[in-house]
C-alpha cells in the first residue's frame, strides 16, 4: 500500500514537472514527494489514536522539508507539491488525485469553528504560488487558483481564480455567468467609488461655502462704501 502511493507520487511529479529527469532523482530529492510520505506514517499514527506521536511526526517532516501538514489530513495518492516551501494544509483539509499545490499555498480556515472548517480540493486542480483556500467549501475538479489569489467561497469545476478576494474570471476558458462569480463586486472598487462620491460631495459644499463669502465679503465693502 505503501509503496503504491509513493509510486503515484512520484509518477504526478515526472508528469507535472519539466525539470524532473527521472524518477530515482525525484525520490531522492523532491521535497514534496517526501513530506507525503512522512504524511502518510503520520496519518497512520493519527488513526492509531496516537496522536502525539502523529503530531512530532508531522513536526519533524517540517523541518525536513518545509511542508506543514496535518496528520488528520486526508490526501490522495498522486498529489504533486512542487518545491512546498511554505506549503500549510489544515487538519479538515481533503486533496484529491492529480492535485498540483505549488510554494507558499494555505489551505486553510478562517476561525475558530468547529468541524468541517477546510477546504476539499477535487480532482487536478491547480494551486499556484502563495494562493490562500480558506474555509470549509470545495474547490470544483480542475480549476485553477491563481498565483497569491484568497479564495473564500466555492469554486466551480475547472473556472480560474484570481484576485483578493478570489473572484472567478473564466469557466471552461470562457468567461462565467454572473451566478457563478463568488464575488459580483469587487469591494475594494466598491470602497473607492465610495470614497470618490464623497470627495465630490466634499467639494460642492466646498464650493458653496466659497461662494458664500465672497458674496458676504462683497455686501461688506457695499455698505462701507456707503
Amino acid at each position: 500500500m505503501f509503496f503504491s502511493r509513493l509510486r503515484k507520487d512520484i509518477a504526478a511529479a515526472k508528469k507535472n514537472d519539466p525539470a524532473a529527469r527521472n524518477k530515482f532523482e525525484i525520490w531522492l530529492t523532491y521535497s514534496g514527494v517526501h513530506a507525503l510520505s512522512w504524511h502518510r506514517f503520520a496519518n497512520r499514527l493519527y488513526k492509531m489514536h496516537l496522536k502525539l506521536f502523529a503530531r512530532m511526526a508531522s513536526q519533524f517532516a517540517k523541518f525536513l522539508t518545509g511542508i506543514e501538514i496535518h496528520p488528520a489530513a486526508k490526501i490522495a495518492p498522486g498529489v504533486f507539491i512542487d518545491h512546498g516551501a511554505g506549503v500549510v494544509i489544515g487538519e479538515t483539509a481533503e486533496v484529491e488525485e492529480g492535485v498540483v499545490i505549488y510554494q507558499g499555498v494555505t489551505l486553510g480556515g478562517t476561525g475558530k469553528e468547529s468541524g468541517k472548517r477546510h477546504p476539499t480540493i477535487r480532482k487536478n486542480v491547480t494551486i499556484s504560488s502563495g494562493a490562500k483556500v480558506l474555509g470549509g467549501f470545495t474547490v470544483g475538479e480542475g480549476a485553477r487558483i491563481g498565483a497569491g489569489a484568497v479564495v473564500l467561497k466555492e469554486v466551480p469545476p475547472f473556472a480560474t481564480v484570481v484576485g483578493v478576494p478570489g473572484r472567478v474570471v473564466r469557466v471552461n476558458g470562457a468567461r462565467p455567468e454572473p451566478d457563478l462569480i463568488p464575488e459580483k463586486e469587487d469591494p475594494v472598487v466598491k470602497e473607492l467609488c465610495a470614497l470618490r462620491e464623497r470627495i465630490y460631495e466634499l467639494e460642492e459644499r466646498l464650493e458653496k461655502i466659497a461662494a458664500r463669502g465672497a458674496e458676504t465679503e462683497r455686501e461688506e465693502n457695499r455698505d462701507e462704501n456707503l
